[in-house]
């Protein structure tokens, strides 16, 4: 037995459709509209590691890996591991530095161009 983490490269969250329909949490879904320099939260199910020294990309998931292109250029602030309901969650806040637009190349990997 071990412990079961997950590095992640970005903070994919779910479109707040999700929320209006009920399936979600507002912490779990990209806000609307998307602010620059505002503080957001998010939650995440499952233990998990994220970079915190610089920018990473905000994506938009469906889930199974179905990741869009990136919709803003973030910051994380926080991260903690919580437990919840007898699950594991990692819950924190992040700031939005710049908003992207569909076709718009800002990260080369995990550089900014």
């Amino acid at each position: 037995m071990g412990i079961q983490v997950e590095f992640n490269p970005d903070l994919a969250l779910r479109n707040t459709s999700e929320y209006k329909a009920g399936n979600r949490k507002i912490e779990e879904c990209i806000p609307e509209p998307l602010e620059i320099n505002k503080v957001y939260n998010f939650l995440k199910e499952g233990q998990r590691m994220y970079w915190l020294e610089g920018e990473l990309p905000l994506l938009e998931t469906k889930g199974n890996g179905d990741l869009s292109k990136p919709k803003a250029s973030i910051v994380i602030l926080e991260a903690t591991h919580v437990k919840e309901d007898n699950k594991i969650y990692t819950k924190g806040k992040y700031k939005v530095i710049k908003t992207l637009s569909e076709d718009e190349i800002y990260f080369n990997g995990v550089s900014k161009t």
